[in-house]
C-alpha cells in the first residue's frame, strides 16, 4: 500500500499520525518487546487460571473452572484534552466504558463489570463528579456495574490543557463467556458478509492528529463552526463513543451465522486483518463518510491511506456473518437504534488482506496474529 503525499493548505508535506507525535511503528515494536516474556507466566497454569487466547485479541479469556472470564483494559487517550478545552466532563466516562465493553464483546463475552482509574493533576471534586456522570451513563447503557476504582493525584506527571486541569481516564472490564462459545474469528470464510455499524464520529482514536490539524496548525478555537457540522468542532470531537453491547449480545444469542466481531479503533477497518483466518476482506460498499473526516483530510492534506489507518471513517463496529444471517443481524442492530450496512464480503486468499477498492487501498498482515497497539 503506497503512501499518497498531498500538499496541505497549511504548507509543507501532508500531515499524518507520526508528524502529530504518535509513532505507530515504534508502538508495535515496543509492544512486542513488552509482551515477549509474558507468556512464560502462563506455563505453570493448568485448569483454573489457564489463559485461553494469545496476545492480539481485543480481550483475553481465563478459564476459572469450566467457565470463561474475559477481561481487557483501555482508556480514552487524548480525548481528555478536548474535554478540558471545553470544560465539559460529563461524557468522557461514556468513552471509557465504550472502549472496554466494545472490546469484550469481540471474543463472545457478555460484559459484567468494570473499574476505573483516574490519574489527575488536581483532585477537583466538581470535575470528578462530572466524570462519574459519564461513567454511570455508559455503564447503564452497557448493562454493567462499576464495582470499584482508583484516583491518583499526580502533579508533575499529569499535565493538562490549562494548569491544574490534567487527567487521564482508564478502565478495566470483565465479562463472562461459555468456553464452547468463544469467538476468535477463525471460522470466517469466503462468502461471509461484513456488516458495518455507524460510529458516532471520531470515537476515541486519532484525536492527536485531529488536534494537531485544528488547534495547532490551523489555530482554530474549539468553538469554531464548520458549515458541514451541526455543532462546533470541539463539541464534534467530544461526541461519545457508541456502545455496541446490547445488539452484539442479542446477535450472539440469536443469530447462528455469527462468525466474528471487530471494534473499529486503531488501524481503522484494516483492523479486520487481525482476525486469524487467511482470507481477503473486501470493503466495497462503504456508507457515506461523515463530514468530520472529510474536513480532517482536507485541512491536513491527509492521504487516504492515513485516514483509513487512523480513523473509523464512519464505521464503529463490524459483524461478520454468513450471508443467510445478514438480514437478521441487521434487523437486530436497527432495533437497537443504530444504522447498519452491508459494507463488504470475504474472498478466498493466500494472505490475510483488507482491501478498499474504491480508494485503491489494501493492507496485508503476516500469518502471525499481531499484537494490538494500545
Amino acid at each position: 500500500m503506497g503512501v499518497v503525499q498531498r500538499k496541505s493548505k497549511l504548507g509543507g508535506q501532508a500531515l499524518d499520525y507520526s508528524s502529530a507525535g504518535v509513532d505507530s511503528a515504534s508502538a508495535h515494536e515496543g509492544l512486542s518487546r513488552l509482551t515477549a516474556k509474558f507468556t512464560t507466566t502462563w506455563q505453570h497454569q493448568r485448569g483454573t487460571g489457564r489463559v485461553l487466547l494469545d496476545f492480539g485479541q481485543p480481550a483475553n479469556i481465563i478459564d476459572i473452572g469450566g467457565q470463561g472470564v474475559a477481561f481487557c483494559t483501555d482508556g480514552v487517550g487524548s480525548k481528555t484534552l478536548i474535554a478540558q478545552m471545553l470544560e465539559t466532563y460529563d461524557t468522557i466516562g461514556i468513552d471509557c466504558v465504550a472502549m472496554n465493553v466494545n472490546d469484550l464483546i469481540c471474543v463472545g463475552a457478555t460484559p459484567v463489570s468494570m473499574v476505573d482509574y483516574i490519574a489527575i493533576e488536581k483532585a477537583d471534586p466538581d470535575v470528578l463528579e462530572q466524570i462519574s456522570i459519564g461513567l454511570t451513563k455508559g455503564a447503564l447503557e452497557a448493562g454493567i456495574s462499576i464495582s470499584g476504582g482508583e484516583i491518583a493525584q499526580l502533579p508533575g506527571i499529569i499535565e493538562g490543557y490549562r494548569p491544574g486541569s490534567g487527567f487521564d481516564l482508564v478502565g478495566a472490564a470483565i465479562g463472562h463467556v461459555d468456553l464452547a462459545k468463544i469467538i476468535t474469528g477463525d471460522t470466517v470464510g469466503p462468502g461471509d458478509v461484513i456488516i458495518g455499524v455507524r460510529s458516532n464520529g471520531i470515537h476515541s482514536n486519532g484525536l492527536t492528529l485531529a488536534r494537531s490539524i485544528f488547534f495547532e496548525k490551523s489555530a482554530f478555537k474549539s468553538g469554531h463552526k464548520f458549515d458541514e457540522l451541526d455543532v462546533s468542532i470541539g463539541e464534534e470531537l467530544l461526541k461519545p463513543t457508541h456502545i455496541y453491547v446490547r445488539e452484539a449480545v442479542e446477535i450472539m444469542r440469536s443469530v447462528p451465522g455469527l462468525k466474528a466481531l471487530m471494534h473499529i479503533t486503531s488501524e481503522g477497518l484494516f483492523n479486520l486483518a487481525r482476525l486469524p483466518a487467511t482470507v481477503r476482506y473486501v470493503i466495497d460498499a462503504l456508507p457515506p463518510i461523515p463530514p468530520l473526516f472529510e474536513i480532517i483530510q482536507r485541512m491536513g492534506g491527509v492521504s487516504d491511506e492515513e485516514m483509513f489507518s487512523v480513523y473509523n471513517m464512519g464505521v464503529g463496529f463490524c459483524f461478520i456473518v454468513q450471508d443467510s444471517s445478514a438480514d437478521a443481524a441487521m434487523a437486530i442492530i436497527k432495533a437497537h437504534g443504530k444504522e447498519a450496512f452491508r459494507i463488504g464480503h470475504l474472498e478466498a486468499s493466500s494472505e490475510r488482506t483488507v482491501s478498499i477498492p474504491a480508494r485503491n487501498l489494501a493492507v496485508t498482515k503476516s500469518r502471525k496474529l499481531p499484537n494490538k497497539p494500545r
